[in-house]
């Protein structure tokens, strides 16, 4: 048994973060939007490399950050495991959404501000979702990398949950940085050399 992996999934409404849960749970993407009213928790378990691991998967939080469309703030507890206690973050963004990036932003500074003192340092991959829709993106992807990476200090990676590409390769990124984050290297350096072949699948 390889142990446990707390994960959580965050961004702004929209955004695709079910679809993506979906695609890698179960391998289907539901054609009509339906917004996630509260948080959910998937728990699955996951081959990598050889050893079993339990996760749970939390999904989502509510509208961007201030003000939702309601009129109500729906940010985040940070008291919540969400943003304390998780071994990895997935922060995910619509690449034809600048709001949506603006959110992830927020997120990512809300994520430091309320990590407990001493405890490790949980890596963040920054997902670009809807690759699929690439022409109405806006803004160059190697911008957008080099911004995260060098600037944010966290991983980049984009997808698109609708043809499930790139998102088995997002989770098995991520998992592989959270099971080396004792180490000293760099986050954003470990979740860019996790690339190299190895096996992840559920069970």
């Amino acid at each position: 048994m390889g142990g446990s992996l707390r994960v959580a999934v965050l961004g702004a409404p929209g955004v695709g973060k079910t679809a993506i849960i979906r695609q890698f749970l179960f391998g289907d993407y539901p054609e009509r939007h339906r917004p996630t009213d509260w948080p959910r928790l998937y728990r699955p378990a996951v081959l990598l490399d050889g050893a079993v691991y339990d996760l749970s998967i939390r999904d989502g939080d509510g509208a961007a950050p201030g003000q939702s469309p309601g009129g109500q703030e729906e940010w985040p507890d940070s008291k919540d495991w969400s943003l304390q206690d998780t071994d990895a973050f997935v922060l995910v963004y619509d690449i034809c959404s600048p709001d949506s990036f603006d959110y992830v932003k927020a997120l990512r500074q809300r994520i430091a501000e309320t990590r407990p003192a001493g405890a490790p340092e949980a890596p963040i991959l920054v997902v670009g979702n809807k690759r699929d829709r690439q022409r109405l993106r806006f803004g160059p992807r190697r911008a957008l990398a080099a911004l995260v990476r060098r600037g944010w200090r966290c991983g980049y990676l984009e997808c698109s949950a609708k043809y499930n590409w790139h998102v088995l390769r997002l989770f098995r990124e991520l998992l592989r940085c959270a099971l080396v984050r004792a180490r000293p290297a760099h986050p954003a350096l470990r979740l860019q050399g996790a690339l190299h072949p190895a096996r992840c699948s559920l069970m």
